[in-house]
């Protein structure tokens, strides 16, 4: 059992998709905190887990390992979450092999630190989004490229890349590229799985599992509209959704295992 966390990455991890009402995103990390949180309440330790979340959304893997780690390493948490590159393979030229490197050398930095590292991939957006093809493709490749490096040790490998169960329409949000609660959730419960730690019931994720899958939607002219030529701009310009944004938790902070909304 882990009692203080640190998760650091770009949208995925900051949790975009999942916003609550008051404009906060939660996010699969923060579902994972209130999990160890919840499991520490349960066995008498309530207010012992401690969380930070560094992400920030737009971060490209180089940047996001540069501005993130030091900060998380020096917080010493027992626990540190990485997933980072998503936003690489989205561009136009990309070393596969570079970004798998970039992962591993951070993961020696973070086990050489003496804290046990969570590596995870992405969900896969692929089957909703325009030149999927291409994104599946780099995908896989980044997927297979981290998978030769592995296992490490103190490291903990949550490979949501391959969970054909996420590539379901219901698990992602409007613009078809985050994921939207249930498919954080989701997430989280991969991870607490992975950790032995009970996934809360509450969260309703087997019985979403075991729904009837979703028909994959058409992509309309406003779905162009709201979602990618607004994100084709920003590449064009050099701008970033995360320009101006910092860490929604920067530092350990108590989890209160009640406090956090169901879905």
């Amino acid at each position: 059992m882990f009692t203080s966390y640190i998760a650091i990455g770009d949208s995925f991890t900051e949790g975009v998709g999942d916003e609550l009402p008051d404009g906060r995103t939660r996010g699969w990390a923060d579902f994972v905190a209130l999990g160890l949180a919840q499991a520490a309440a349960a066995n008498g330790d309530a207010g012992s887990v401690r969380y930070a979340n560094l992400a920030i959304r737009g971060r490209k893997l180089g940047p996001l390992i540069a501005e993130q780690l030091p900060p998380a390493v020096d917080q010493r948490p027992e626990l540190i979450s990485l997933n980072g590159g998503g936003n690489d393979i989205m561009r136009p030229r990309v070393s596969i092999e570079a970004v798998a490197q970039q992962l591993v050398d951070a993961a020696r930095t973070v086990t050489d630190a003496g804290i046990h590292l969570l590596l995870l991939s992405g969900a896969n957006p692929s089957l909703h989004l325009p030149m999927g093809s291409l994104m599946r493709r780099r995908g896989n490749e980044l997927d297979a490229a981290v998978r030769v490096h592995l296992p490490l040790d103190d490291v903990t490998y949550v490979d949501n890349w391959a969970d054909e169960r996420l590539w379901d329409i219901r698990y992602w949000s409007q613009d078809r590229l985050h994921l939207n609660p249930l498919g954080h959730a989701r997430v989280a419960s991969n991870v607490l799985t992975a950790f032995g730690v009970p996934v809360p019931a509450e969260w309703g994720v087997e019985e979403v599992a075991a729904g009837p899958a979703s028909a994959t939607s058409r992509r309309t002219a406003d779905y162009y509209r709201r979602y990618v030529l607004p994100w084709v701009g920003r590449r064009l310009t050099g701008r970033s959704s995360g320009d101006g944004r910092t860490a929604k938790i920067a530092e350990l902070t108590v989890v209160d295992p009640t406090a956090m909304p169901p879905l």
